[in-house]
């Protein structure tokens, strides 16, 4: 029996899917994609889920898009996507994402963890857009993504020269927010979620998230009207009286499950 392309776990209130094609470094095919996106929705959704964190099997994250699928393409030209969501997918989803980026990073695998909040990199990783060494140009809106991340000079660069970078390169650049010894990577990467889930509001997390994305391309007064009159909203939320509560008294908070109106985040509603 094949094994599924994507596995998951919950435990602790985190989510652990696996990209699970080792034998192919994770290369990306349709069945991963829907697997994938499938899992994080379940997740967006699940009471007992406040952290997703994702992972490769094997000794890659993703290696890319899958080369007997790209060369059917190349020879084709058939180019229907087997997702059934948008690449953009993991950015709508109203919990937070870390990407455990434990070894080669490239292609889609690399915008996959661009679209994830956080990202931790195994000290042997290495990351590499792929495009113009392919005949290809920035997919899946990595050249939106890239420059707001590393910046206009570091975008260019990875992208014309599709050269490899290595992790302490990557994080140097903004690319990851932390690097660790391989051998540590999921314990580190769990501890940061676990913290999440110990401390943060679920209500929070989500609205920083929804906020980080939008105000990307907003203007900075509207931007700053906007979020007060989002504190308006969080000061009458439940969340924040548990904040407090849990602050006076010395203790952990219990924050409420998100609601299932806030699982998703439309990120389309400023376009």
């Amino acid at each position: 029996m094949t094994e599924a392309a994507v596995l998951s776990e919950v435990s602790g209130g985190i989510m652990t899917i696996t990209l699970n094609r080792p034998d192919k470094g994770n290369a990306w095919n349709g069945p991963m994609a829907r697997g994938y996106f499938g899992l994080l929705e379940q997740a967006a959704y699940a009471d007992d889920v406040r952290v997703i964190l994702v992972t490769g099997a094997g000794k890659a994250f993703c290696v890319g898009g899958d080369g007997e699928k790209l060369a059917v393409v190349a020879r084709t030209g058939d180019i229907k996507s087997a997702a059934e969501q948008p690449y953009w997918f993991p950015l709508s989803i109203g919990k937070p994402i870390i990407a455990a980026i434990n070894g080669a990073c490239f292609g889609i695998g690399l915008q996959q963890a661009l679209v994830s909040d956080i990202r931790f990199s195994s000290e042997d990783a290495k990351f590499s857009t792929a495009y113009a060494r392919r005949g290809l140009v920035a997919e899946m809106g990595m050249s939106w993504l890239l420059p707001r991340l590393i910046g206009t000079g570091n975008c260019s660069d990875l992208l014309l020269s599709a050269r490899l970078v290595r992790a302490e390169e990557a994080l140097a650049m903004g690319l990851v927010n932390r690097v660790v010894p391989a051998a540590d990577l999921l314990r580190e990467a769990r501890a940061y979620a676990e913290m999440l889930v110990t401390n943060c509001s679920p209500f929070s997390m989500r609205a920083v998230k929804q906020q980080g994305f939008a105000d990307l391309t907003r203007p900075f007064l509207e931007s700053f009207d906007l979020s007060k009159a989002m504190l308006d909203e969080a000061f009458a939320a439940p969340d924040f009286k548990e904040g407090m509560a849990s602050w006076q008294e010395g203790r952990a908070p219990n924050f409420p499950a998100l609601p299932d109106d806030l699982a998703i985040i439309d990120i389309t509603e400023n376009r």
